[in-house]
């Protein structure tokens, strides 16, 4: 009989500046960089569970925005399903880091992916973090901002043309992304979730 898959949220944590970061952080066990992310406790929604995860994982305090995506993967012989949504911080550390993490390192986009210990997080994080900077107003580090036009923070219903800028392979998968989103919601909404 198949085990039940293990429930997990976090964050892409994003930190205002020029060039914008992105927090990552060590593991103590492993001695891998990861995204901060963890397990949800009894009765806990996965959003409560990414704020008190990264919370815990970074030491600071975050606002939540919009869900960003699932990332499901293989650990010790069971389906790992994580939930992410997209983070801000605007001050310094809250509170002392959680035993299982020894360290937090704030990067760009592309140290991030560059310093990830595993491949399907690196795989998640460079479909999803260009998606995270856009809707936070943040020009991605891969695209030049253009100097005939000066750079405006796009609001939510503004996504569509930043995904103008993405491969047609990029875009496929946020097309797939954003279908099975919507058929999630649905199913929420028709309390099937």
């Amino acid at each position: 009989m198949a085990r039940a898959p293990v429930m997990a949220a976090g964050g892409i944590v994003l930190r205002r500046g020029s060039p914008p970061l992105i927090a990552i952080v060590r593991q103590r066990k492993r001695n891998e960089w990861v995204l901060p992310k963890g397990k949800l406790d009894d009765g806990e929604t996965p959003k409560e569970a990414a704020h008190r995860e990264v919370l815990e994982e970074t030491g600071h305090e975050v606002a939540i925005h919009e869900f960003l995506g699932t990332l499901v993967y293989q650990s010790g012989g069971r389906s790992k399903v994580v939930h992410f949504w997209r983070m801000e911080v605007s001050g310094g550390p809250v509170r002392k880091l959680m035993n299982d993490i020894k360290a937090v390192d704030w990067v760009t986009l592309d140290e991030a992916l560059a310093r990830l210990s595993r491949e399907y997080e690196r795989t998640f994080l460079t479909q999803i973090g260009p998606i995270a900077l856009a809707a936070a107003g943040l020009a991605p580090a891969s695209a030049p901002t253009p100097v005939s036009e000066p750079a405006l923070p796009l609001a939510s219903d503004d996504i569509d043309a930043a995904l103008q800028t993405l491969t047609p392979a990029e875009a496929a998968s946020v097309d797939e992304s954003r279908h099975g989103l919507l058929q999630k919601v649905k199913a929420w909404l028709r309390g099937e979730a």
